[in-house]
């Protein structure tokens, strides 16, 4: 491979990476079953990007209470 294409894979599995590690904080900030968010987080680790994807579209929401912004101006009361 040239090495363009070479960093631009790199780039792309960072990218995955990245998002892959929210997405995995997002499950256990949220507020579902600990055996719920383990399933999750073992979903998007095996299938790093099939699992992205279904948890895009199945996955958790709702975030528990406590664990977004703690300032008030970061609050939306």
């Amino acid at each position: 491979m040239t090495e363009p294409v070479t960093y631009f894979w790199i780039a792309v599995a960072a990218i995955i990476l990245l998002v892959d590690l929210w997405a995995i904080v997002s499950v256990f900030r949220s507020d579902k079953r600990d055996v719920t968010k383990a399933m999750w987080a073992l979903l998007l680790l095996a299938l790093p990007v099939v699992g992205l994807a279904i948890w895009g579209v199945l996955g958790p929401r709702g975030i528990k209470r406590g664990t977004g912004p703690s300032s008030p101006e970061h609050s939306k009361g």
